[in-house]
């Protein structure tokens, strides 16, 4: 069984890794999601579909995570199955509790530095995962423009994860690129 809240989620994004699959249809996006899901189970790693509480239920997926503009957690929680998480991205401290307060299991904050991934957002910085450590009890999650240069600080900040894209999915060695984030998130966990 998978850790449920892992240190490090790697959001795959062909676009990061010169595809895009994020618009397609369900039909389409079905059997690709079907295919991770499986590498996820035997490799004994968490499987989250992003934005697509369908297709979740739909794969068995361990959860989906959701943004500001997607179903409302509200809505989302009760369409899942028992056990699947449910994660909700935020970019304010009032996300952030409202996402909390709707019974997210994990709340990702961000974007924590600048990114080209999700260009226009306004940056949180890590300043806003000090602020919210003390008054969250479910896992906060790192994302936005993180790398193993960065990732220490985001977890000394309060992060009990993080997340990314482009520090995995557009290195040329995404699993040293993993390595190095995990070992890095270790390391500041542990000075």
């Amino acid at each position: 069984m998978p850790s449920l809240i892992p240190d490090l989620y790697v959001i795959l994004d062909r676009a990061a890794a010169r595809g895009r699959e994020k618009e397609w249809p369900s039909g389409k996006l079905l059997p690709l999601a079907e295919r991770l899901r499986g590498r996820c189970r035997a490799a004994g790693v968490t499987f989250i579909v992003n934005d697509r509480v369908d297709l979740a239920v739909a794969v068995e997926a361990d959860g989906v995570h959701l943004g500001q503009d997607d179903l409302p957690p509200r809505v989302a929680r009760p369409l899942l199955r028992p056990g699947m998480l449910l994660g909700v991205s935020t970019h304010s401290a009032e996300q952030a509790r409202a996402a909390q307060a709707a019974r997210a299991d994990y709340v990702a904050v961000g974007s924590i530095f600048p990114t080209r991934t999700k260009a226009g957002f306004e940056l949180a910085g890590p300043g806003l995962l000090r602020a919210l450590r003390p008054e969250m009890r479910v896992p906060l999650i790192g994302i936005g423009g993180i790398t193993a240069a960065n990732v220490g600080e985001v977890i000394r900040a309060g992060a009990d994860g993080v997340a990314v894209i482009s520090a995995v999915c557009g290195a040329p060695d995404p699993e040293a690129a993993s390595r190095r984030l995990l070992d890095a998130i270790r390391a500041a966990r542990a000075s």
